[in-house]
């Protein structure tokens, strides 16, 4: 019966991890490596608890009638007995392979849960967003308590952590989507007014530094880029700009959002009023990057983490280190 079962449960999981791979339905990581803990963990306490007490209960039992065996035979005047009592013990004490496939994958996937749930959470950057700060392919690390523990799956922050500051590169669900992480830049924080027109930044009235650097060659896209260094809050960080885009946007470009309202648009850009409780952020390639400007502010509850490390970059070890 256990062996069924325990097909059947892996079974689903396998089944859930193929359709959503295949794109058959919406995934949820934190929620699948949740359950694989619990289920795991289940089984794991099982073992402890009664299966293997039980495994080691069959194996004395049959040490005793081995012994009651040989007592019996040597009452008779027979000393020497056939057969190894060792290789049936050891069987008798094996996990069995359904045992092996949950309880004895627990410690792994409970330290798996708690690291990428309280401490840090691999990334892999997919898009050029934020160039030349993170590249296509690299593979960065998300620091999860330092904007304060939360719970995983349901993203309830139980610590309260050190706010966002101005200039971090956050990791946070996608509004519009939340099973999608992105990773963007905070660019305004809660009652900051910030603007952004004619490709010029401007926070509470205060224009943000830009100085000129020299320009950036894309290599996927194999030209080059405008480049600027900019200065938010106490961080100093380089951005794009591409000469070939406006900036301002058109109304089918611009989503409808949640406080819309504290957004002003026109053909030189826009100029937004953060809420509080949200944050406004935007990508480090400035013209080529779906942030703040199009969908809107990220809500303190979508919060995933600060990023500050590129572990791996296979196609650029260089690229490894810190890009704080």
């Amino acid at each position: 019966m256990m062996q069924a079962l325990t097909a059947a449960v892996l079974a689903a999981f396998a089944g859930y991890a193929g359709a959503w791979y295949f794109g058959l339905v919406e995934g949820n990581f934190a929620l699948l490596l949740f359950l694989a803990t619990v289920v795991t963990g289940i089984y794991w306490l099982a073992e402890r608890l009664y299966f293997l007490p039980a495994r080691r209960s069959a194996a004395a039992a049959l040490e005793t009638q081995a012994a009651q065996r040989v007592a019996d035979l040597a009452a008779k005047g027979i000393s020497q007995v056939d057969g190894e009592l060792a290789p049936a013990r050891q069987r008798l004490l094996m996990q069995p392979w359904w045992l092996d496939w949950t309880a004895g994958l627990f410690p792994v996937i409970l330290a798996v849960f708690l690291l990428r749930s309280f401490l840090f959470e691999p990334f892999k950057i997919p898009s050029g967003s934020m160039i030349p700060t993170l590249l296509v392919g690299d593979l960065i690390l998300v620091n999860k308590f330092v904007y304060g523990v939360r719970l995983p799956v349901v993203n309830t922050r139980i610590t309260e952590g050190t706010p966002p500051k101005r200039g971090e590169v956050m990791v946070f669900r996608y509004p519009p989507k939340p099973s999608l992480d992105y990773i963007k830049r905070v660019v305004g924080l809660p009652g900051d007014e910030v603007a952004y027109r004619d490709k010029k930044l401007t926070i509470n009235g205060q224009p943000v530094s830009k100085d000129v650097v020299p320009e950036f060659f894309d290599d996927d896209a194999m030209r080059y880029f405008k480049q600027y260094e900019e200065v938010l809050g106490d961080r100093r960080h380089r951005l794009l700009n591409d000469d070939n885009r406006r900036a301002g946007l058109s109304e089918a470009e611009i989503m409808d959002f949640p406080n819309r309202e504290n957004c002003r648009y026109s053909v030189e850009g826009v100029v937004c009023k953060v809420p509080p409780g949200h944050y406004f952020m935007m990508g480090d390639n400035r013209d080529n990057s779906l942030d703040s400007r199009y969908w809107g502010f990220v809500p303190e509850g979508n919060i995933v983490g600060k990023a500050f490390l590129v572990w791996m970059n296979f196609g650029n070890f260089r690229r490894i280190g810190s890009f704080e």
